[in-house]
């Protein structure tokens, strides 16, 4: 009977084994769990140059006039892996120019935008939480306030004068391309090419163009909060699902009827419990799924750990515990280090957490130069076998 059950366990593990995989599909067929409202929050933290285009501008004398620095501040959140938003601040001094270059309007101007953003890599990409590069184009609105009290002086100088004090506040349009680069699991390097939009009235001079222009390059940091990974949900194979079952329904009937034999068989001979499960789980090895890129065990993959270890606490047998990944996921390099830390990382469990001594685990790894299981997906594991 502790047989069966141990099969049942192990039936139901694999299950679990089978329906939680990663996707190797483009994100954009890809269905993610949603997350709760405090996960993959973001801020970054940034700066730059500006320069604008507007009436006169180009008067200007030399492009050292005409670049400004451009601080930037954000707090976004991603709704998915390649969909959300943000609210970004900008600001800093624009210069102007008027009579063909020979006086330079210095303003001051402050701005917010709401923009949304969509990671191309992650849209026609498969979902992976450690890509090393998102391409990210935006488009917002925004609000944008220029100061009354700023200046016009001659072009490279900064003498005030009694011109041009009235204020502007307006509207904006926004839109730009953000790339990032992955420097850490919480912190990217992000560079920015953005532009801002507004009416005529920003520079002061409403001449022929009814816009004025601002463009900026900026590069900074990206701090992503809390959980920043998401999580697959992989569509059902209702044809396995009703196999498992089947399967599993057939071992409690057996169960069952196992259960109504009475205690004392005379005539049967004494069969130690341990001796079954020794016979039967050879070509029957426990699994650990993993997620890509991750040698961190999962709560649903617990089950097949601990039925390991009660298998080698009752039967005093030593369990060989193999490291695997997958083929289409990472260089050979990398998989055999990240299959000998998914490894590891099982032995460990078994040690720390049920108490299994070191001198019962054999710890192996063999990357992805072996794939014990046709479906690449499923090569993401640890393979526990008691008995070869």
């Amino acid at each position: 009977m502790r047989t069966k059950l141990f099969f049942t366990s192990l039936l139901l593990s694999t299950a679990s084994f089978i329906f939680a995989q990663e996707s190797d599909v483009p994100g954009y067929k890809t269905s993610f769990k949603a997350g709760g409202f405090g996960d993959n929050w973001f801020i970054q933290i940034g700066a730059g140059g500006q320069t604008a285009f507007a009436d006169k501008n180009h008067d200007g004398p030399d492009i050292q006039d005409r670049i400004t620095l451009a601080p930037t501040f954000a707090l976004g959140k991603w709704f998915n892996p390649f969909f959300g938003f943000r609210i970004k601040g900008d600001g800093g001094a624009l210069h102007g120019f008027q009579n063909e270059g020979a006086y330079m309007i210095h303003d001051h101007y402050y701005a917010a935008h709401f923009n949304f953003l969509w990671n191309m890599a992650s849209y026609y990409g498969s979902y992976k939480p450690n890509r090393v590069f998102g391409f990210i184009p935006y488009i917002g609105l925004g609000y944008i306030h220029r100061n009354e009290n700023d200046q016009i002086a001659p072009a490279g100088a900064f003498v005030p004068a009694p011109n041009f004090k009235q204020a502007y506040d307006g509207l904006t349009w926004n839109g730009g391309i953000m790339m990032t680069f992955r420097l850490s699991k919480h912190v990217d390097f992000h560079v920015d090419f953005g532009g801002i939009l507004a009416e005529d009235e920003l520079n002061r001079i409403m001449d022929s163009s009814n816009y004025d222009f601002i463009l900026s390059a900026t590069g900074g940091f990206t701090f992503k909060l809390g959980k920043s990974e998401f999580e697959v949900v992989q569509p059902m194979d209702y044809g396995l699902i009703n196999d498992l079952n089947n399967r599993i329904n057939g071992l409690r009937a057996e169960n069952s009827e196992l259960s109504k034999r009475p205690v004392s068989c005379p005539e049967c001979p004494e069969i130690v419990a341990a001796e079954i499960v020794e016979k039967e789980i050879v070509g029957a090895p426990a699994v650990v799924k993993f997620r890509i890129g991750s040698a961190q065990i999962d709560a649903n993959q617990e089950l097949g750990i601990y039925n390991t270890s009660q298998f080698v606490k009752n039967s005093g047998e030593k369990v060989r515990v193999v490291g695997y990944a997958d083929k289409k996921t990472g260089t050979a390099a990398y998989n055999m280090k990240l299959s000998e830390q998914r490894a590891k990382a099982v032995a460990k469990e078994l040690m720390s957490k049920y108490n299994i001594p070191s001198q019962s685990i054999i710890v192996e790894w063999k990357g992805s130069d072996e794939q014990p299981y046709a479906e690449n997906d499923w090569n993401r594991v640890v393979i526990m076998k008691v008995k070869e």
